[in-house]
């Protein structure tokens, strides 16, 4: 029995990246073993155990065969006879396909055990399939597009490109989980470079079934992608942030249905629907009234961001589009306004008969935001 510590682990210490999270692989052991070892099993679809003092994961090595459709569709076979080696080749790209011995005090021994050279593609910045079996699992097409946004000075080979375009082509895509499709397209969102994972789904025509259709099309324009790269490079990488930037030019009726068939978190789809409609302000503005805001559509934003009871969100919408140089200067200084005003002297002031009238409290509330709105637009 041997055990190794494989993949990220190995390769972000090759990169002098910090290293959060090590996967361990069992070489020569069995279930029953494990077991009398303390180890406790918690894989359902294979033999993975928790180490019964750091509760580390272990896994014994394996081999798969595609039984069906989809990333799921895998029979996996563990047994002492699987070698290291066969294990490190189910794995996606040679960088990850690396071990090194580990020690009973848990420290590694002995060289990068490298069989897929994946020290030379590291070296040469090239993501490089290990085997055939990389085009059966579509899940890999969504990890190596958010390889690329986080490690933008890779580049994929030739012949892993037409592995990814192969995976589109077979339709296993309709195969992943809407939840696993947001949680990879996220995590590349919040990556260095975002605008690269998104040239590797348009370059495999994944854009067109993962990404919104507006979207995809507007991706296809040089001077969009220009403009979507720059706002990035000054916008923080906040999830919601980079999110909404991406979305900005798409009507919130959009983001809405796809956000909804992924499965994106209700705070940051709201996030995105709502500085949608801040730029669509902007725009307007800037279209039919030279750039003058008007206080009845500024109000009807800040109603919509509900600027009120969540002002922090309000506060963030609007230095979102400051840091990407959007004209808000004007807005900002209004909502500062129309949030200083006194609500509980506002209903005061109503008549006593009509303050149980809650469409006429609602009215003098908005009627005294609006002249603030207005006071502060002409200040």
């Amino acid at each position: 029995m041997k055990i190794y510590a494989v993949g990220g682990a190995i390769r972000d210490t090759l990169m002098g990246l910090p290293v959060h999270d090590i996967d361990y692989v069992v070489v020569g052991s069995s279930v029953e073993e494990m077991l009398s070892q303390g180890y406790r099993p918690v894989g359902k679809d294979f033999p993975v155990f928790l180490h019964p003092e750091t509760q580390a994961e272990y896994a014994l090595a394996r081999t798969e065969r595609k039984t069906g459709k989809g990333y799921k569709g895998f029979m996996f076979y563990a047994d002492p006879t699987v070698t290291l080696e066969q294990d490190l080749e189910r794995r996606d790209l040679t960088i990850n396909a690396m071990a090194r011995e580990v020690a009973a005090d848990g420290s590694w021994v002995g060289p990068i055990l490298d069989p897929y050279n994946g020290q030379q593609d590291l070296a040469a910045k090239i993501f490089r399939h290990v085997s055939d079996a990389f085009a059966e699992d579509p899940l890999r097409l969504l990890r190596i597009a958010r390889f690329a946004a986080r490690f933008p000075e890779f580049m994929v080979a030739p012949e892993t490109l037409d592995a990814l375009k192969a995976i589109v082509q077979s339709n296993e895509l309709s195969a992943l989980s809407a939840e696993r499709i947001w949680q990879e397209l996220a995590r590349g969102f919040a990556a260095n470079k975002p605008m690269r994972m998104f040239q590797v789904l348009l370059d495999t025509d994944a854009a067109r079934v993962l990404l919104p259709s507006t979207l995809t099309s507007h991706l296809a324009k040089e001077e969009y992608r220009e403009e979507l790269i720059a706002h990035l490079q000054v916008s923080d990488s906040r999830l919601e942030d980079r999110c909404a930037i991406i979305l900005m030019h798409l009507p919130a009726s959009e983001i809405r249905s796809w956000a909804e068939s992924v499965k994106t978190p209700n705070e940051v789809r709201d996030f995105s629907e709502i500085f949608s409609d801040l730029n669509l302000l902007i725009k307007n503005t800037a279209g039919k009234f030279g750039g003058i805001y008007q206080a009845l559509d500024v109000l009807a934003w800040f109603n919509r961001a509900d600027v009120w009871r969540k002002p922090d969100r309000g506060l963030a919408l609007l230095k979102l589009a400051q840091q990407i140089h959007l004209p808000v200067s004007a807005l900002i200084n209004a909502v500062q306004q129309a949030q200083s005003l006194n609500t509980a002297e506002i209903i005061a002031s109503v008549p006593a008969e009509d303050r149980s009238n809650g469409e006429r409290i609602r009215s003098a509330v908005d009627l005294a935001r609006l002249s603030a709105i207005t006071v502060a637009l002409n200040s």
